[in-house]
């Protein structure tokens, strides 16, 4: 790269430090740009220093030979938009850089700003992420995603509703939560910059716990009740919109309201064939072929295209159509399931439960694992040199064919993530 400028290293230096990410952020020019639009050149250079995993104020500024105000400073109007997380524990605060997704991406757009030309910016995200699948693939390679299915829980049948847990619940996710916050859907926020916008509102991503508390506090969220969460999720059913939520069993983060057409997530999957992009729920759309009068209703609601259509021969001379699932596409969401007007569509279990992680820092393990970035995690601490040295030797080591083959294997690979878990809490607490 002898032939960047010198005000551009910053730039080059911070999209190599956010693709270590276990989400990545591949190069291109086009991405370049959205950084020099949202970062200065102080704060890219400040940000490419800053450790992957939450990091005290005070231990930064030290690494950095930063006054400890200066940098509070800097943090404080970077986390007002959305480049930055910082948090407090016990009276201390921390810091982490925020990933492309779910990181600045979103937080640029969950909220109306005039700070920003969000139209040029909507316009360079679009093409960042649709130019080819590179961008995709390094966020949803893997089993392990960020989003999961959630199925709508009062649509299944008497016999299976006990059957669903309440990480699986919408409404027990909300009635759980310590705290809720409501945000613009940041993918038809976008759409709409680009004169693609759907009828489908706004108003409609939902964020809890810590995660609502540091969105509210930087002004990135508002703060609502759980009756009005509640609400939102309702008039979001009624209005044919997937909910898909936070991948972990405790401590759900969010719950996206999504539609089909702007959905970064159904994106992928439709565009770049990432079937895996969102983790399926628990539950399987079947049809009954004796309801069934092949209106289509159900492939216009699928926000995937999960559904087929098929001919079906009624007597000798008439031919009629018949839905039928493709099943190894299908969310579980239930989106169908009230399209239908004839009740022929209803859910059934899958064969198999669905994994889903404890926690955000299992889940977080697990992907790193997973996309060969297990070596940035423990060795993310860019002003260390034996850090650098140390992360790429086991880099080398973790992506050899011999390690990936044995991490695909499902128990070593669970036997491996078991004990790493559990000694990675205990080394970084409760702050992680």
């Amino acid at each position: 790269m002898g032939h960047i400028l010198a005000d551009d290293r910053s730039y080059h230096l911070l999209q190599q430090r956010l693709d270590r990410n276990i989400t990545g952020a591949p190069y291109s020019p086009v991405f370049i740009k959205i950084l020099q639009m949202l970062f200065s050149a102080e704060e890219a250079d400040f940000a490419r220093q800053i450790p992957l995993r939450p990091t005290l104020m005070s231990e930064l500024a030290r690494k950095l030979g930063m006054e400890e105000a200066r940098l509070a400073e800097m943090v404080s109007s970077m986390a007002k938009r959305g480049l930055v997380f910082d948090a407090e524990y016990n009276g201390r605060r921390y810091v982490v850089l925020a990933p492309v997704v779910i990181g600045f991406f979103e937080f640029t757009f969950m909220r109306a700003r005039n700070d920003l030309p969000l139209a040029e910016l909507a316009s360079l995200f679009e093409e960042y992420m649709l130019q080819d699948d590179r961008f995709a693939h390094s966020v949803f390679d893997g089993s392990t995603q960020i989003g999961r299915a959630l199925t709508r829980e009062e649509n299944l049948p008497g016999d299976m509703y006990n059957e669903i847990l309440d990480y699986e619940r919408a409404s027990r996710i909300i009635e759980e939560a310590s705290l809720a916050a409501v945000s613009l859907c940041a993918c038809r926020h976008k759409a709409s910059h680009l004169g693609k916008a759907c009828h489908h509102e706004q108003r409609t991503c939902l964020t809890f716990n810590q995660g609502a508390a540091i969105l509210v506090r930087n002004g990135l969220a508002e703060q609502i009740d759980k009756r009005e969460a509640l609400t939102i999720v309702e008039q979001s059913k009624e209005a044919g919109l997937a909910q898909i939520a936070d991948n972990v069993r405790h401590g759900v983060g969010y719950i996206c309201n999504c539609c089909g057409c702007c959905c970064g997530m159904f994106q992928a999957i439709k565009t770049f064939n990432i079937r895996n992009a969102v983790v399926t729920s628990n539950w399987l759309m079947t049809v009954d072929p004796n309801k069934c009068r092949g209106c289509g209703a159900c492939l216009k609601a699928c926000p995937i295209d999960a559904i087929g259509l098929k001919d079906k021969y009624a007597g000798t001379e008439s031919v009629l159509s018949e839905a039928y699932c493709l099943t190894d596409l299908c969310l579980g969401c239930g989106v169908c399931q009230p399209a239908c007007k004839f009740g022929a569509i209803s859910m059934k279990p899958r064969a198999r439960r669905v994994f889903t992680p404890e926690t955000a820092f299992d889940r977080y393990i697990a992907m790193a694992i997973e996309r060969g970035k297990l070596s940035n995690l423990l060795f993310d601490d860019p002003t260390r040199l034996s850090h650098r040295a140390l992360g790429r030797i086991f880099q080398a080591v973790e992506n050899s064919p011999l390690v990936r083959h044995m991490l695909a294997q499902e128990k070593i690979k669970s036997v491996f993530l078991h004990t790493l878990v559990k000694g990675a809490k205990k080394l970084a607490g409760k702050p992680t």
